[in-house]
């Protein structure tokens, strides 16, 4: 009689659903619990909501590359376990050479116990590793940060910020651009924590329905509303001990804003359609790419909220603010380009490097790193500024001046200049990438950094036209923060 692993949970990632029922009633007849992914976006989601314990990873995914999704894997946790089993041989030498590794490399067909083996010995060194280092702990957070974000000083102060904070049980409010890194931060403020053992659980706020948030956020009971055919436990009850990170905050609905306090200050839900209380313990970290305070002003956001989860403030600065780290991200997204792409590009041009510094990277590291892969792919030898595909920095961004002649903006206050001023500009802007992608609003919100709901609402309150042509010219810049870019540089896509 086999012994039970309750506590162990394999995650199968394979797009042919006979292999992954096959490795779940493998896993299931060890002990272990199994989840299951069918492409690399469901994979990583769950290793963000569920923690696994092993991830058992085919190399070919209908969505993205296998080796892409392993070093998104170890972004998340470097210690985790990856066994990696694909029926292409060829890229046996690809998947050693990955200096993040994997833990073992099985090729199909496999032999079942050799499977089993391999998981068990993965499973056996994660609880070596958990019982002897305990939590993560200050060093190691420190050096996996500097790692993912870069060298520079600004990196150093930030990483004092998240040392200061960790040990605490504060609430933090993390501030910054789409693509800087701010669940990066988040991670690494649990991860440092006291409650890093216990699950980490990201919702992105932006993206659940108004009328499903409350659910996902609270749960709810079977029969609750209509489609609700099985209870189903909320974030924060699943997150029981450890932190939960609310991305992109500021996008809730006040009404969920206001049964967001009402929790934070009892420290219990309700499920949707029950009465019985239910205690939680989680620790509360938030992102928002908009400053709250400012929200507060304008009525968006709950100034009792705000007070609430602002115990501790953390601004992530902006790739344009730190281009010292530039040359050692574009080294460290080469290297993983040429290990996914088998090619073995050896740098960059100085031409290259003068546009990666002059261009100021409104989708932050994000877009470094799609900039990057792309270049690598289309460069032989070395990486040119052709190959990087950006334009050069206008000299002068886009201008807004009031005419001083006569004074029209007599009588306004300055905040209303200013947001005209605004308003003049984000027309601008988004009118160029709108004419950019062919009126596609998609599109040009992925290119802008900003959701599709966004954009639409910007588009429909200043008036702009969405009758466009394509133009395939240069986009209108402010300050360097818009440029024009084909789609497949995946701009910006409204996640952190």
């Amino acid at each position: 009689m086999k012994m039970s692993k309750p506590s162990v949970v394999v995650l199968i990632v394979d797009d042919d659903q006979n292999i992954v029922k096959h490795l779940s009633s493998l896993m299931r007849g060890e002990g272990f619990e199994t989840i299951e992914a069918h492409d690399g976006k469901t994979a990583l989601g769950l290793v963000r909501s569920q923690k696994p314990d092993v991830i058992l990873l085919d190399i070919k995914l209908p969505d993205t590359n296998g080796v892409e999704v392993l070093w998104q894997i170890k972004d998340l946790d470097q210690n985790l376990p990856v066994i990696v089993i694909t029926a292409h041989s060829a890229a046996s030498g690809t998947i050693r050479a990955i200096k993040t590794g994997v833990f073992e490399y099985l090729a199909k067909p496999f032999d079942d116990a050799d499977v089993v083996r391999v998981v068990n010995q993965a499973v056996i060194e994660r609880k070596l590793k958990r019982k002897t280092n305990g939590p993560p702990g200050h060093l190691q957070m420190k050096t996996h940060l500097k790692q993912l974000m870069g060298p520079s000083d600004t990196i150093a102060r930030l990483i004092s910020e998240v040392e200061r904070v960790a040990d605490s049980d504060f609430s933090v409010v993390i501030i910054g651009e789409t693509g800087s890194g701010k669940e990066l931060v988040a991670r690494a403020i649990h991860e440092a924590s006291p409650r890093s053992l216990c699950p980490f659980t990201p919702v992105d706020c932006g993206a659940i329905p108004e009328t499903l948030l409350e659910s996902e956020l609270f749960g709810h009971e079977k029969g609750a509303f209509t489609g609700a055919d099985f209870r189903k436990p909320g974030k924060f009850e699943i997150t029981g001990g450890g932190t939960l990170f609310l991305d992109e905050v500021s996008n809730m609905p006040l009404g969920s804003q206001a049964k967001l306090l009402r929790v934070l200050q009892e420290k219990r839900v309700y499920r949707v359609g029950c009465t019985n209380p239910i205690d939680v313990d989680v620790r509360i970290l938030v992102a928002s790419n908009q400053e709250l305070r400012e929200l507060t002003g304008s009525g968006l956001f709950r100034q009792d909220l705000y007070y609430r989860l602002n115990e501790f403030g953390i601004s992530v600065p902006p790739l344009r603010d730190r281009k010292e780290d530039i040359p050692y991200l574009a080294k460290r997204f080469l290297d993983t380009a040429n290990t996914e792409l088998r090619k073995s590009v050896r740098g960059f041009s100085e031409a290259a490097l003068n546009v990666l510094f002059d261009y100021n990277w409104p989708g932050n590291v994000r877009q470094l790193r799609s900039t990057i892969r792309r270049a690598t792919l289309l460069a032989d030898n070395v990486i040119s500024d052709k190959d990087l595909e950006l334009p050069r920095t206008p000299a002068h961004g886009l201008a807004f001046t009031p005419q001083v002649q006569g004074m029209p903006w007599k009588g306004l206050t300055l905040r209303k200049i200013v947001q005209q001023g605004v308003d003049a500009i984000e027309r601008q802007v988004i009118g160029e990438a709108l004419k950019y992608t062919g009126g596609n609003k998609a599109k040009a919100a992925r290119l802008l950094g900003v959701d599709y709901k966004t954009l639409h609402e910007k588009v429909k309150k200043l008036g702009i036209s969405e009758n466009l042509n394509p133009v395939f010219g240069q986009i209108g810049n402010c300050d360097g923060n818009v440029g024009g870019q084909t789609d497949s540089a995946n701009l910006g896509n409204g996640t952190n």
